[in-house]
């Protein structure tokens, strides 16, 4: 359905709007389910955790519920596909929601920020009527991809929202955001899945995944930290075997061996998804569990691991939006993250 690409989307997997199934995530669920039928839905859901868990696909999925007008059976969000609502919001054509996100420039390349003139159109959309007489939805897919003046730009228009007004805001890591932001959201923290919801959610995409290795799903799964998305990228080409190097690097720090980085990227070279998708999965997943606990290493001071995280984000965003060379990618990632576990 996606004609134009669409950033940190996976190449052949649909678009999270194009999700009708979501799957796992029932407290939140139940959450804005009651919040609903009691009529306090909030105005803003901050709608934060680990890449690739569903936030993007729970965003759309109360999207098309509020644009339905709430119809769904009790204790569900679901909306059936042949709804209007669920139709329009697949295309981007409903006139009641606003998607903010990157999208190809004249050139056809991504921006590696979702540019501030973007997010002025809040205040216009917000500031007319609904076309359908119900409620206006923004969607921001994500928030860690708006630089400060586009934050405030968004802030106006949340600090007062008109009546029947309601903000999805995805973030990866919503405790860097603008307090000022976070303070006028209710937060909607998505956890990992279960490995048996990875492999459901795989074999929900296996119909227009026809090429996926159903044998490596469970795999795939119990390495994916609970992600959809590091699960797809371990099915690419050689997503697991770059995850299983990418490991054993990251366990040698600071001490890693120049030419075990140049043979990792060498395995990168060419690839647009899979490979290169896996290598910067497992370094963000090495970092998270660092920030969780999961992981205990002395040296490497916690005060750091938000900077050391943006870095990472920005140089694998930058490498994939300009096809930068992928053996520069991997030393300067591990470069950041020797300085980071130096004492």
């Amino acid at each position: 359905m996606s004609e134009l690409p669409e950033a940190d989307r996976l190449p052949g997997a649909p678009a999270p709007r194009e999700r009708q199934r979501l799957i796992g995530h029932e407290e939140a669920i139940a959450m804005v389910r009651e919040a609903w039928d009691a009529g306090r839905l909030p105005h803003a859901l901050l709608i934060g955790g680990p890449e690739g868990v569903g936030k993007a696909t729970f965003a759309y999925h109360v999207a098309r519920f509020v644009l339905a007008n709430g119809a769904a059976p009790a204790h569900s969000l679901d909306v059936d596909a042949s709804n209007p609502a669920a139709r329009q919001v697949a295309a981007l054509s409903h006139p009641d929601l606003l998607v903010l996100r990157r999208t190809p420039n004249d050139s056809g390349k991504l921006p590696s920020m979702i540019p501030a003139e973007t997010v002025r159109r809040v205040r216009s959309f917000f500031g007319s009527t609904a076309a359908l007489g119900g409620w206006r939805v923004c969607v921001v897919d994500t928030l860690d991809e708006m630089n400060a003046q586009g934050a405030n730009a968004l802030l106006k228009t949340l600090e007062e929202p008109p009546e029947r007004s309601l903000f999805l805001l995805v973030s990866h890591a919503p405790g860097r955001l603008l307090p000022t932001i976070r303070s006028r959201c209710r937060m909607v923290p998505l956890r990992g899945l279960a490995p048996g919801q990875v492999v459901a959610a795989l074999d929900d995409l296996a119909a227009s995944m026809p090429d996926l290795d159903r044998a490596r799903f469970e795999e795939a799964a119990e390495a994916s930290e609970g992600s959809v998305r590091a699960a797809l990228a371990l099915l690419s080409g050689d997503g697991l075997a770059v995850r299983r190097a990418t490991t054993a690097l990251l366990d040698t720090l600071p001490g890693t061996d120049p030419k075990a980085l140049h043979a990792l990227g060498d395995s990168l070279q060419g690839d647009r998804g899979g490979a290169l998708e896996s290598f910067v999965a497992t370094v963000e997943l090495w970092i998270s569990d660092h920030a969780t606990g999961r992981r205990q290493s002395p040296a490497l001071r916690l005060a750091r691991l938000p900077e050391v995280w943006d870095k990472v984000r920005r140089a694998a965003v930058d490498a994939d939006t300009y096809n930068l060379d992928r053996k520069t990618l991997v030393f300067r990632i591990f470069a950041t993250l020797n300085e980071a576990v130096r004492p």
